[in-house]
């Protein structure tokens, strides 16, 4: 294929998933010597919302030329047109989701001479505000749950979510101290399962749960916990996995059709995950018998599943060669070369 100029309009170097699907696709994007321009939210804008923080400098191909709508209020999102219309693409692809200036996305999408692929993240019909699917060439979702729930077009391509490439791994189980690492803003409440379990456990166990937060600290004080708040950029998560045994993954129950762009950022790392049995996860697929992660139920449920992954080697290995297999097959460069071979389908 010969090189393509492509623009993404998406958050980038944000703490959501809406920001790492596009940069993970939009460097491999570049690594294949394809042009990238990616036209994100003004900072002021970014920062605006808890959902979304900016944690490192721009690179020199990103354009910082849109409002986001108020996430309550729905209004007072608006793109600077120009800033995108007079850049030469062939292929734009908008990372579509709650919070982008719907109006003005028709209006480039009309407007510009590129190919058009919308990537939905939304989780609910009613949050997408386009008059028409019909606008774009192709509509992206990452299963058929969006197929089924949220998306009612006849243009629409299932194109999983991306993931990092498997790294090797040095580390031995608990070489050191038996480890367990958790990050990120999520709210204090999603944290409670994991800190009930562990407490069971520390009169059985000598462990340190590692908890980096990029916002406030968590309101538990135990002995096994060291808290940093910092915001991580994806070298430093990778760097603390490199040094953990157990990944604990908290997220909240909900109606929404959603996936853990957590989980696909790390699984990666190919540190035995742990998870709460919601939405973000209900996708996963069985691979020769076990998943690529261990899913809990409730609080007992979750403390024997640790205790299985800290005493079951065999389990361990299983459920750490499912999602090396996971990984591969949804890895980031393949997952971008499936956005190109739907370019030339266009």
């Amino acid at each position: 294929m010969d090189s393509l100029k492509i623009g993404i309009i998406s958050r980038w170097n944000a703490t959501c998933g809406v920001s790492m699907h596009a940069e993970l696709i939009g460097n491999e994007f570049m690594k294949m010597g394809h042009e990238l321009t990616v036209f994100a939210p003004y900072v002021e804008s970014a920062n605006a919302w808890w959902h979304h923080r900016i944690i490192k400098e721009d690179e020199d191909f990103v354009i910082r030329c849109y409002y986001e709508r108020d996430p309550e209020l729905k209004m007072n999102g608006r793109i600077d047109l120009d800033k995108v219309l007079s850049r030469d693409i062939d292929l734009l692809i908008v990372e579509s989701y709650p919070s982008i200036p719907y109006e003005d996305i028709e209006r480039i999408v009309c407007m510009i001479d590129a190919k058009s692929i919308a990537v939905i993240h939304e989780g609910y019909c009613e949050d997408i505000g386009y008059s028409d699917f019909g606008i774009f060439d192709r509509v992206v979702v990452f299963d058929e749950r969006y197929v089924k729930e949220v998306v009612n077009c006849d243009n629409v391509e299932v194109i999983p979510y991306p993931c990092h490439p498997a790294v090797k791994r040095r580390r031995c189980f608990a070489e050191d101290v038996l480890t367990f690492f958790t990050f990120g803003r999520q709210p204090a409440t999603e944290y409670i399962d994991y800190i009930k379990a562990l407490d069971k456990l520390s009169n059985f166990y000598d462990f340190v749960y590692v908890v980096i937060r990029s916002d406030g600290l968590l309101p538990f004080g135990r002995d096994y916990m060291v808290q940093t708040r910092k915001r991580l950029t994806l070298d430093e998560v990778y760097r603390f996995l490199s040094t953990s045994d157990i990944h604990l993954i908290p997220k909240s129950q909900t109606d929404a059709v959603v996936v853990s762009s957590t989980l696909f950022q790390c699984l990666g790392s190919l540190v035995p995950t742990i998870v709460p049995n919601t939405r973000h996860f209900e996708q996963l697929p069985v691979i020769k018998g076990f998943k690529p992660v261990l899913i809990y139920n409730k609080v007992d449920d979750l403390t024997e599943k640790i205790v299985m992954l800290v005493e079951d080697e065999n389990i361990r290995r299983n459920v750490i060669r499912s999602a090396e297999e996971f990984v591969e097959m949804n890895r980031s460069d393949k997952i971008a070369k499936r956005f190109l071979k739907l370019y030339d389908k266009i």
